[in-house]
Formats: structure tokens, C-alpha cells, sequence
């Protein structure tokens, strides 16, 4: 199977056509966070969104929770896919699918220990995705993601096995250098990534070439049973 790729804290109309070419099939846009890299207005992600082709997804990075509030942003940026960084009561979902039946919905889970397995199988059936990152939503100032941190991949490993038929995308501290063990170990169905294939801010077409040979090096190693 191939592994995707998405790369998040896309900046502009030229970084996104940048990791389209590199082969990634998803591209994160990150709205307004309380902490954290990537974040642009909202009318920029709507100007990089229209700019995408598909079948190049185009993920909303918010920190909304409440319903309508999601909506709202969801329709002003235009985007097919909306990324949930923060946890929602569970009627959240009921909402966003009904008013944007054609988007996709993605949550955040913040692998902080075990829980977020249990955590994983409540909300799986409500969404299209699970995202697994390094966030600490209960720091003092609040993390939910970009944090390059490396979490606990035993216990992705095991929230994957968990949702059986859900896609699960691994985010956290992944890089060229660590890209074949994180597949390798977590089994997931995307990694995503932002600050490891950047230079001074800035998306670096080289970083981005070196990491998606790794991902494909190790794809076709595990296809030989490797």
C-alpha cells in the first residue's frame, strides 16, 4: 500500500503547487491557533484552495469546536476536508456532516498515553479520519500541533489496529531521517508533516524529494515482505 503524503503549513499559491509535483496528496492550510507554526489568514487559504487541482485534498487546519462556528469556516475557505486540531462533542459531527455533506471530516487525536486509543474507537465512527499528533491541549498555552515532538508509536500502532477501515494519518516530529521507521512501526495510511522538509520557513523542494523517497524506499520494502 501506498503511504500518502500530506504537507501542512502551506503558505502560498507556489508552495502548494510545490508539494503537489513532490507527490503529496494532501495539504494542510492552518487558520488562526492559539500556539504553533503555519498559521495564514483566512482569505490566503481560500486563494490556495481554489488553486489546488484534484485530487490534491485541501485540509482546514482550525481550532473551532463549536458547530455553526466550523461551518462558517469551512465555507469561507472553501476547502474539501476540514481538520478538527481540538477535541468536539460528538454532536459536532452530526452537524458538519449534514451541513457540508461533500467535505470530509478529519480529528485530531493528541497521543499524550493510552487514552487516546479508547478515544480513537468513540470517535472513529463519526469522522472520515483520524490524525494522531504531539499537541498538549492541556499546556497553559495550548498546543494542538506543529510541535515537531516525537510521540509514543507503540501506542499509534495500536490505536491503528483499533479503528480497522479508518485512515489514520501520523504527524509529530517526522522527517526524512525518520520517515521508513515511523511507516514501518505505525502502519499508517498518511504521514503528515510541516517543519522537517522547510528551510528558513520556507517549503524546500530538496527536503521534500529526500522524504518522499524514503516513504516510497519503504513502501516497496514492506510490499517485498522485507
Amino acid at each position: 500500500m501506498k503511504t500518502r503524503l500530506k504537507v501542512c503549513c502551506i503558505a502560498s499559491v507556489e508552495e502548494a503547487r510545490t508539494a503537489a509535483m513532490a507527490g503529496a496528496s494532501a495539504l494542510g492550510l492552518v487558520a488562526q491557533m492559539p500556539s504553533g507554526p503555519g498559521v495564514i489568514a483566512d482569505a490566503l487559504i481560500a486563494e490556495i484552495a481554489a488553486s489546488v487541482p484534484p485530487p490534491v485534498s485541501r485540509f482546514l487546519l482550525t481550532s473551532r469546536t463549536e458547530p455553526r462556528s466550523v461551518v462558517a469556516h469551512v465555507t469561507a475557505c472553501q476547502v474539501d476536508t476540514v481538520q478538527l486540531v481540538d477535541a468536539v462533542p460528538v454532536e459536532t459531527y452530526a452537524v458538519l456532516r449534514a451541513e457540508l455533506p461533500h467535505v470530509r471530516v478529519v480529528q485530531v487525536l493528541h497521543v499524550e498515553g493510552t487514552d487516546a486509543v479508547a478515544e480513537a474507537r468513540r470517535v472513529a465512527p463519526h469522522v472520515h479520519a483520524l490524525l494522531l499528533d504531539s499537541g498538549r491541549p492541556s499546556a497553559a498555552v495550548r498546543e494542538l500541533g506543529g510541535t515537531g515532538r516525537v510521540h509514543d508509536w507503540e501506542v499509534s500502532r495500536e490505536l491503528v489496529l483499533a479503528v480497522p477501515g479508518t485512515p489514520v494519518f501520523l504527524a509529530g516530529g517526522i522527517g526524512p531521517a525518520n520517515v521508513g521507521e515511523a511507516i514501518r512501526r505505525v502502519r499508517p495510511y498518511g504521514i503528515d508533516l510541516c517543519s522537517a522538509v522547510r528551510t528558513e520557513g520556507r517549503l524546500d523542494p530538496v527536503k521534500l524529494a529526500a522524504l518522499v523517497a524514503a516513504m516510497e524506499a519503504e513502501d516497496a520494502a514492506l510490499a517485498r515482505g522485507a
